[in-house]
């Protein structure tokens, strides 16, 4: 089947294609998924290096589910969604009490950059910061519902909880969001009516 052809097939039938031992299969699922494992593994780390460390986990873990992969029981992308947070989890046990190298910050590069883009950085690094401050299942339902555009019910799947749960895991993460930046709203450009 030409590579065109693929990239018009769902997640489920690339994994069969895949399984049955089609490597065009897998670069279409990888150039369709990674990106979005990365994403999310990026905003529930807050460090890069350790999204991409993620990413390639989850991605092998993918692969190597392939040929037991059962059609209709879970989407492609809810089953990497939970591999992915649960790969964060176990990165940050084994993480806790060291100070890894990433976290000390990169010297800045001199270029003077657009007063908007600098100000979406500072918003984007204090969201981050914050996110970081929440325990880790408010953090991912947060991350789920509110920067992935996750439904409710999809996330409850996710995190194997019910929706009555999600809804308080962002209730309550939405709180924390807002009293980690409570100070913060005139250095990030809000003014009063924001």
């Amino acid at each position: 089947m030409p590579f065109d052809d693929l990239t018009r097939l769902d997640d489920d039938a690339l994994m069969v294609l895949y399984a049955n031992g089609d490597p065009a299969a897998a670069r279409v699922l990888t150039e369709r998924l990674a990106p979005v494992v990365m994403a999310h593994a990026a905003r529930l780390t807050g460090n890069k290096a350790d999204a991409e460390d993620v990413t390639q986990e989850a991605m092998m873990r993918l692969w190597n589910i392939a040929p037991d992969w059962r059609t209709g029981e879970a989407k492609v992308t809810t089953w990497l969604y939970r591999v992915t947070a649960n790969l964060v989890t176990d990165r940050f046990r084994r993480q806790r009490g060291r100070v890894a190298m990433d976290a000390i910050p990169e010297p800045e590069d001199g270029q003077p950059a657009a007063h908007a883009v600098m100000q979406d950085q500072a918003r984007m690094v204090a969201l981050d910061a914050a996110l970081q401050t929440l325990p880790d299942r408010q953090r991912q339902a947060v991350v789920l519902r509110h920067i992935e555009g996750l439904a409710n019910p999809d996330i409850a799947e996710i995190m194997g909880i019910g929706v009555e749960a999600i809804e308080s895991l962002t209730a309550r993460g939405k709180r924390g969001l807002a009293k980690a930046l409570e100070g913060e709203k005139k250095t990030l450009g809000y003014q009063d009516d924001d």
